[in-house]
């Protein structure tokens, strides 16, 4: 359908839908977050949906250019925020009798699919069966910390798949190989729960090659990626991205000298940004350390980590 036709759909489906049961949750079918679909379409459906669903996926050959490409998602996301926030402001100018009805419900967004997949590497036609590297996992720990940073938007995301195809877990006739990206979504759910934590970082920026090129042109790109959860079991949880695949970054972190933090890593100086899992062969796993707080931490290069204190 042309935008024009599916937003006239939509609206009357809705409608119907919410007299027949109002406590249904409807999500309307977006595009990328960045696109005129996803204005008009927001503009004229917005009076009855719950979420706007957005999707992309990122990749690229090159290492750096390969972990940011997420941040895309993160300017999408702050794009289609504000488109709904314009909706709903223009809804309630247009249609002034259920102003107040237009102007109290704000729909989230729903991330519906995201993940690394380079069409290339692994076509669709062919399965689409990824084998994903260090450098991927990386990208994927981006990927998490967006959402981890805009989790005020979301209603939901959902990795595209769980398992097999582009998965972090693949089947095999002998069992599971748990891919790159596995043990970086494993450290996601089950420690990065509760509350966001506002986190605040001075770094230098990345100015080379993006893809999307505008992500440099619309946004900074720290050297470090960090986003922050505070969980229910009182542990401060610091996720952090070392995106460079030469440099060690040695930071000054906030937190009290003598405390003890656990020290939860998936890549590092160790190993390479092409390095992967297969079958037998588990290269890329979690490192689990303890650090005695004191000094700078050294964010090693080409590394995810996770930091975990009391």
């Amino acid at each position: 359908m042309t935008k024009e036709e599916y937003a006239k759909k939509a609206h009357q489906w809705a409608k119907a839908l919410k007299l027949l049961d109002p406590s249904i949750k409807l999500i309307l079918c977006g595009e990328n977050g960045t696109s005129d679909w996803d204005r008009y379409v927001l503009q004229h459906s917005i009076e009855y949906i719950d979420m706007h669903s957005i999707h992309t996926y990122t990749a690229d050959a090159e290492h750096i250019p390969n972990v940011i490409a997420p941040l895309s998602a993160e300017r999408a996301i702050e794009m289609t925020a504000s488109l709904i926030d314009l909706a709903r402001l223009n809804n309630r100018f247009t249609n002034p009798p259920t102003a107040d009805t237009h102007i109290s419900h704000k729909p989230t967004i729903c991330f519906d699919e995201w993940n690394v997949w380079m069409y290339t590497r692994a076509p669709g036609d062919q399965g689409a069966e990824e084998c994903y590297t260090l450098s991927d996992a990386l990208a994927v720990g981006v990927w998490l910390n967006v959402f981890v940073r805009q989790a005020r938007y979301l209603g939901m995301a959902n990795i595209a798949q769980s398992v097999n195809v582009i998965s972090p877990l693949m089947t095999t006739k002998d069992g599971i190989i748990k891919q790159t990206s596995y043990y970086i979504l494993y450290l996601f759910s089950n420690y990065m729960r509760g509350k966001v934590l506002g986190v605040h970082l001075t770094s230098g920026v990345y100015e080379g090659r993006t893809l999307p090129e505008w992500i440099g042109t619309t946004m900074d790109i720290p050297w470090l990626d960090v986003s922050g959860a505070i969980s229910e079991d009182g542990f401060v949880n610091l996720s952090v991205v070392n995106i460079s695949e030469d440099e060690d970054i040695p930071t000054e972190v906030s937190i009290l000298d003598g405390t003890k933090v656990q020290v939860l890593r998936v890549g590092g100086s160790k190993f390479e940004v092409t390095d992967t899992n297969t079958a037998g062969k588990e290269t890329i796993k979690i490192q689990d350390e303890t650090w005695i707080a004191s000094g700078k931490f050294k964010f090693e290069k080409r590394s995810y980590t996770l930091l975990r204190w009391k």
